[in-house]
């Protein structure tokens, strides 16, 4: 595996160049190899230049079973994870996208049912249309929710606004916000059963969270320091999760890329799908038995034994039932070929 950056975006550090990203490369690789089997090596570019980064990417491809693209900038994140899946015949999986979405599916699924709802009728509202909230809101609708708002900086994100915002915000709104809610964080919250924080600290308040529906679930994800802390809403929240080890119910991508490449690799796709990422999300939240979810229980612990092997076996296993529909000597009826353009499956990146 390459585990490749920029260094525009590294986790809890921003745009700190390829040489301070190196140490979070390593430990990116470290966690490959422990946790799943698999070498990596970390790969960090210097240039923020999209052409430059896929060419460099592209030149080193056949050294590599596949790619993990980790640390870099939106929006160029999305065009360099779309133009190197369709150069190369390995998979390419930008983890601040596709991971946290996965992980987020997972454990909002757990959480909803902690109080008695679903994804599917909840009202939900994602904060934040970087790498991280973009794939989140799309996976969410392909994973079947029906009401999802996205606020960003200057507002909901609203289909009236579609000619001035940028590529991925505007693929966005095509199917989010259904209500055609205007305004702000307050008006998009208000009566919501959920709230996916994947944006700064601070962004969050009491005032807001109370405004929210019944027993509000609140993931305040923003590294390092979340969109509010838990004990400031403990009392009005029903469930709250954070992207950090110090509070209950982390929401972490070690969950994910590791048993996600472990069964690419394994199953020799060139690409890891959609129906491959719905598949681990649901497994992933399948690790907790109904009877022991709780309010501080969502997701397994990630050095659970169990992780990896589950959730590889599913995107196996997807692959498999693909490879079964396509092939003639199983019967199979030959598939069209994914389509790169955005729909509300597919998304921007997701």
């Amino acid at each position: 595996m390459a585990v490749v950056t920029d260094g525009t975006a590294v986790l809890g550090l921003g745009d700190v160049g390829p040489a301070a990203a190196l140490p979070v490369m390593e430990g990116k690789a470290a966690l490959f190899a422990h946790l799943a089997g698999i070498d990596a090596v970390p790969v960090c570019l210097a240039t923020k230049h999209p052409d430059e980064f896929v060419a460099a990417v592209r030149a080193l491809a056949p050294s590599f079973g596949g790619i993990n693209l980790e640390g870099i900038a939106a929006p160029a994140c999305f065009e360099v994870e779309q133009r190197l899946q369709q150069a190369l015949d390995v998979p390419v999986f930008h983890d601040d996208q596709h991971g946290t979405a996965i992980v987020v599916l997972a454990a909002l699924r757990n959480a909803l049912r902690v109080v008695g709802k679903r994804v599917e009728s909840a009202r939900l509202v994602v904060v934040g249309a970087g790498p991280a909230g973009t794939a989140t809101a799309s996976l969410l609708v392909a994973a079947g929710a029906t009401d999802v708002v996205v606020v960003v900086r200057d507002g909901v994100l609203h289909r009236d606004d579609m000619p001035r915002l940028p590529l991925h915000e505007a693929q966005l709104v095509g199917w989010t916000n259904p209500r055609r809610v205007r305004g702000g964080l307050a008006a998009a919250l208000a009566g919501a059963d959920a709230v996916v924080g994947l944006s700064r600290a601070g962004v969050l308040t009491r005032e807001l969270v109370a405004s929210m529906g019944e027993a509000p679930v609140v993931f305040a994800l923003a590294a390092p320091e979340p969109e509010i802390r838990p004990e400031r809403v403990s009392d009005i929240a029903a469930v709250v999760s954070t992207g950090r080890a110090d509070y209950p119910n982390q929401v972490d991508n070690a969950l994910v890329f590791p048993g996600v490449f472990r069964g690419a690799l394994d199953a020799r796709v060139p690409q890891i799908t959609l129906p491959m990422r719905l598949a681990a999300a649901d497994v992933l939240a399948g690790l907790v038995p109904r009877e022991q979810l709780s309010a501080t229980r969502l997701l397994p612990d990630v050095l659970d034994g169990q992780v990896v092997p589950t959730v590889a076996g599913a995107v196996a296993a997807v692959a498999a039932e693909r490879r079964r529909r396509i092939d003639p000597a199983v019967g199979g009826v030959p598939l069209p070929e994914p389509t790169r353009n955005v729909s509300p499956q597919e998304g921007v990146g997701p």
